[in-house]
């Protein structure tokens, strides 16, 4: 007796092949959505592990708040007085999070040195995962927000916010400590911006360029801002997470907000707002440490 053997016909497997097809369009974007909601909580989980070293610096330094970087004594490199603790050595002028990562025992170089500012962080902890490449210490994926929690950098001998003490912060829980930032590209329009450049020229359009400094929401002519050349634009936060930012607060909490509600406004083209007049004006509530909208502090002199 001879077997019937049996296979699908073309049509069936043209069916089969369509309804595989219409299934992967459907469950591809899910996928794509838990992975960046996966993302977005290993950012924020890494800047609430390294934010705890915020609240022991000031422990240990007075009631001080750690400054955004140290200022630069005379001799550069040469000049110990420009060396501090990391942790596992010595670095040279280390940036807010190194000196953090160092009070919470995660180092945030396998060799610190004391020649290099411009070094890659090593720890995957410093890494944002949305934007991996961002671990040069300048051109950096997270910003400080230095100009009110302490801005070491010096205007003819003076410093422009330094020292700040910690308890002359009204409110740790709406006061931002740190979070995604964008560098100076914020402060151009979306056309201009250029892909990151890891230990390039100071490119104020690039991505990520001088990322390590976040500034508020609002400025005036006379304060600090960006790089702290006389023709930065701004830094500002970049909502790299679904359109929002990873923000962590002075009492470690950390949230993912969008960069309206944290107070920035974006002019049609995409730059963040500097001085331009605009209907919703940017408003430093959340970064001013008092509660209130207040301007950052004006340069010395």
């Amino acid at each position: 007796m001879r077997v019937r053997e049996t296979a699908f016909t073309l049509i069936e497997l043209l069916v089969v092949i369509s309804i595989i097809a219409l299934l992967t369009a459907l469950l591809l974007p899910a996928l794509s959505g838990a992975r960046g909601q996966a993302r977005t909580t290993l950012c924020l989980s890494n800047l609430r592990q390294l934010s705890h070293g915020w609240h022991m610096y000031a422990d240990d330094n007075h009631d001080v708040c750690l400054p955004g970087r140290y200022a630069k004594a005379p001799g550069g490199t040469s000049n110990p007085a420009n060396w501090y603790t990391v942790g596992n050595g010595r670095k040279y002028r280390p940036r807010w999070v190194a000196t953090m990562g160092h009070y919470v025992g995660v180092f945030a170089f396998n060799q610190p040195s004391l020649t290099d500012d411009r070094q890659d962080y090593d720890s995957r902890v410093y890494q944002c995962p949305t934007v991996p490449e961002w671990i040069d210490e300048r051109n950096y994926a997270y910003g400080y927000n230095h100009q009110f929690l302490g801005n070491a950098r010096k205007t003819n001998g003076f410093y422009h916010n330094f020292p700040v003490n910690r308890s002359r912060i009204s409110n740790f829980a709406s006061t931002v400590m740190a979070a995604d930032c964008m560098g100076t590209a914020a402060g151009v329009p979306a056309t201009e911006r250029q892909p990151y450049r890891n230990d390039g020229e100071n490119c104020y359009t690039a991505l990520g360029n001088h990322g390590w400094t976040l500034d508020p929401p609002r400025l005036t002519p006379t304060c600090d801002r960006g790089s702290g050349d006389a023709d930065s634009p701004r830094a500002a936060v970049d909502p790299r997470h679904g359109g929002k930012v990873n923000t962590i607060f002075c009492d470690g909490h950390g949230e993912t907000r969008t960069p309206e509600w944290l107070g920035y406004r974006v002019l049609p083209g995409g730059a963040f707002v500097d001085t331009e007049t605009v209907d919703d004006q940017p408003s430093n509530v959340l970064f001013s440490g008092s509660g209130r909208d207040d301007a950052p502090p004006d340069l010395p002199g």
